[in-house]
């Protein structure tokens, strides 16, 4: 009994912060809301127009805004309160998820309103992102945020298993609409988590006054830290091509898989989300990240997904989907709390924008063209391509660091003589 309690204490050791479980109950309700939303615009355009590139545009709209206007996204959040920010885009992010369900409502949903609506929503994650990010140590201090980074994981993917889950019945009972609704509602839940925190235990954070030069000056020192730098990089392949399941995945279930509801599509997100649970929970679990690990977990999560892409039934991919899932949101999570780990205060909200920009921000160009792929091959060929690229990344973090090992051993050799 020690033993388990040992485990539970070190695994969640951020959530006995109080300010870090209100946020952690909060996220977790909107979190669920947000993944039937995903869900439900996905199906939604593949009803609308059944095709696998407009399902890719709309999705690239959704994060476009980070691609572009990322770092200023960040320093935003290096200049201003983050729980100030977060306020403003949690409260937007609730309006235009009302205003898709009202348009379905009504029957005046188009493919075109969809876009606008998707673009939107990337205005708002443009700011939400790099705050969420790095409010996460004010609320918990260094030595919890690679633990409270891992749960915050966790928590993103326990909506994945319930989320999807939900909007298929939804979707399958009632429509689309519903959908949209409840996660409309499910940001009120965030909103009285932020109101409930104490301001006097936050960490005291600096911020960065308004100067000339500051969004260059984010980019240079990325580029000068080799560890922020090869992290970032890493990121932006694997989500550049990877991480499109969003796109992938109902186009498995419906083309590949054929299937005619989106119960099958909701399955599968579902048994992505219960890997990536456990993933998050090892990453946790764990508390440091390591450039190995990091390496390692890459390598794990292009085997598991090339699995998924030639899976021979639909059951199988579903099974495979688990241990894809843990590797996935493993290595997200590594790379997170390494860059927020390796980052000074001044500049942590700029570093997380560009890691926002490498993971969601990529999106817009790789969804696009993993939809292309599919159109002119098939959904397995689609997965195949992110899977093939995620191996080289982790091939690539494995040399770099022998390199750096490499020259290591070479400067302590030559100051030993």
């Amino acid at each position: 009994m020690s033993a388990v309690r040992k485990f539970s204490s070190r695994t969640f050791a951020a959530l006995s912060v109080r300010n870090f479980r209100l946020y952690f109950a909060g996220q977790l309700i909107s979190v669920s809301g947000t993944w039937m939303q995903t869900v439900a615009q996905g199906w939604l355009i593949l009803k609308l127009t059944g095709s696998s590139v407009d399902l890719g545009i709309a999705i690239a709209l959704q994060y476009l805004p980070m691609l572009v206007f990322g770092s200023y996204g960040g320093l935003i959040a290096d200049r201003y309160e983050k729980r100030r920010i977060l306020y403003f885009t949690q409260t937007a992010a609730g309006l235009w998820a009302l205003v898709l369900g009202l348009l379905v409502t009504t029957h005046h949903v188009t493919v075109t309103s969809v876009y606008v609506v998707a673009f939107l929503l990337g205005l708002v994650n443009l700011f939400d992102v790099p705050a969420r990010q790095a409010f996460v140590q004010e609320m918990v201090g260094r030595d919890l945020i690679a633990n409270a980074v891992s749960l915050n994981s966790v928590l993103m993917n326990s909506g994945r298993v319930v989320g999807p889950g939900i909007a298929a019945g939804l979707i399958a009972l009632v429509g689309t609409a519903a959908c949209f609704y409840t996660n409309a509602a499910s940001y009120l839940a965030v909103l009285l988590a932020l109101a409930m925190m104490r301001k006097r235990e936050f960490l005291p954070m600096k911020t960065v006054q308004r100067q000339s030069g500051q969004l260059r000056l984010g980019l240079k020192y990325v580029r000068q830290t080799p560890l922020l730098r090869n992290v970032i990089l890493a990121v932006a392949v694997v989500g550049m091509f990877a991480f499109n399941f969003t796109t992938t995945l109902p186009l498995l279930a419906h083309t590949t898989f054929h299937q005619r509801t989106a119960t099958q599509y909701g399955i599968l997100m579902s048994a992505m989300g219960v890997g990536a649970i456990i993933g998050g929970l090892f990453i946790a679990h764990r508390s440091r990240p390591t450039p190995k690990l990091l390496a390692m977990l890459s390598l794990g999560f292009g085997l598991f997904m090339t699995s998924v892409a030639f899976a021979p039934t639909l059951l199988w991919a579903e099974i495979l989907l688990v241990p894809c899932g843990a590797f996935s949101i493993a290595f997200m999570s590594s790379a997170n709390a390494t860059l927020q780990l390796h980052s000074s205060q001044q500049m942590r909200g700029r570093v997380m924008s560009l890691y926002g920009i490498a993971f969601l921000g990529t999106t817009p160009v790789g969804a696009p063209l993993i939809g292309l792929i599919i159109a002119g091959t098939n959904p397995r060929i689609g997965l195949f391509v992110g899977a093939l690229l995620t191996l080289v990344t982790g091939l690539g973090l494995v040399i770099t660091m022998r390199q750096n090992l490499r020259s290591t051993e070479t400067l302590q050799a030559v100051s030993a003589l």
